[in-house]
């Protein structure tokens, strides 16, 4: 067991929101996992305090209720595969035996009529999740809800290969896994979900859009991994996480690792606040719909990271922060040393070095401003 770090608060220009019915919301994912048992009785008794039902109302705070109560029981599903199969279970150490277990829960995804793994509480769980997909999701939304959830797959397998190994991969390679792993992708299909629209393929499948997913998910990430880093680092075994990366790719201590995985995302988060800002100049009402899920997702993975019971760990207290902070520790435009993502800045035009709020230049910042803080 390492020195506590302590964090200090995170960069954020995006004003917090919930959902109005986070409370009903977060009863009702209790109830559902407990109606379909998700992982062991001590996992599934964790999971349950941790805010996953507020979690999702920060999120979708605008969102359809049914697609909001959707999105909180696909997360708590995901921490029963992530919790149970690869953090503390022995598949996640063993890269073939965990391959073999998610390639039958994908295929329950597929074709949830299949008669797989019908006594599997996790597979049951998933033809659920499923079957709501495809009630509030056009097919388009619900294949690629599938196409990101074997990406995620993947993304645990190759986890899993490091893990049995006891190795710790590139920063580049970690970057590039995490923007997997951290599941975030599986995700975006029910942000459109949420709000009843559909973003076309002409405006999605764009690669600033596609960058800005992305950037979205980089800074998502990050942010879990510093706030993670001191339940991880207590626990027993082999742990993945950037600040260790970092130490292991440059030599450096964790207090460094720190400022270093901070001035990163401070970094990154600037960079989406201008593409954000650019893209809406020309954007249609779904993308500005879309954009603005983006950065509700950035914001309510902050808030919930410092405010859960998975991360604060009461009996073990992390130095976490309580509040955030409106500037960033790295403005600069210059790209990040990171291969798999340096590409983001060549999207956009270097600029004068102030970083944009919520919404420059976009009709629907009063929007945002009218939001009252959560």
């Amino acid at each position: 067991m390492g020195p506590e770090l302590i964090v200090p608060p995170t960069y954020s220009p995006i004003p917090p929101a919930i959902h109005p019915r986070h409370e009903a919301i977060e009863i009702r994912t209790t109830a559902w996992a407990e109606r379909f048992a998700i992982g062991s009785d001590e996992l599934r008794e964790r999971l349950v305090t941790h805010g996953i039902g507020a979690f999702s109302a920060r999120i979708l705070p605008e969102g359809q209720e049914e697609v909001v109560s959707l999105l909180a029981d696909f997360v708590l599903w995901l921490f029963g595969v992530d919790d149970g199969y690869c953090e503390e279970g022995d598949l996640g150490c063993s890269p073939g035996g965990l391959t073999a277990v998610l390639h039958r829960l994908l295929r329950v995804a597929q074709n949830p009529e299949a008669q797989l793994l019908r006594a599997d509480p996790l597979a049951e769980g998933l033809r659920d999740l499923r079957s709501r997909v495809s009630r509030y999701g056009t097919e388009g939304q619900t294949a690629r809800w599938l196409d990101a959830l074997r990406e995620y797959f993947f993304s645990v397998v190759w986890e899993a290969s490091h893990r049995s190994e006891g190795t710790v991969p590139s920063l580049s390679d970690y970057t590039l896994m995490r923007l997997y792993d951290g599941a975030t992708s599986v995700v975006l299909p029910i942000l459109e979900m949420g709000h009843g629209y559909e973003l076309q393929p002409y405006e999605r499948d764009r690669t600033a859009v596609r960058a800005a997913a992305e950037m979205a998910s980089f800074v998502i990430t990050w942010d879990n991994d510093i706030f993670s880093h001191h339940k991880e680092s207590r626990s027993e075994g082999y742990y993945l996480n950037v600040l260790r990366v970092l130490q292991h790719e440059h030599g450096i201590g964790p207090d460094q690792a720190l400022t270093t995985a901070i001035a990163q995302r401070d970094r990154v988060m600037t960079l989406f606040m201008r593409l954000s800002a650019q893209l809406r100049h020309e954007a249609s009402p779904q993308l500005r719909q879309y954009l603005n899920g983006l950065a509700s997702f950035i914001r309510g993975s902050q808030d919930w990271g410092i405010t859960s019971l998975r991360y604060t760990t009461p009996d073990d207290p992390a130095g976490l922060p309580t509040t955030l902070r409106e500037t960033p520790t790295d403005d600069s435009y210059e790209p990040l040393d990171i291969p798999v993502i340096s590409w983001w800045w060549d999207l956009l035009p270097a600029g004068d070095g102030t970083p944009p709020r919520y919404g420059n230049g976009d009709a629907s910042a009063a929007e945002w401003a009218a939001r009252k803080p959560a």
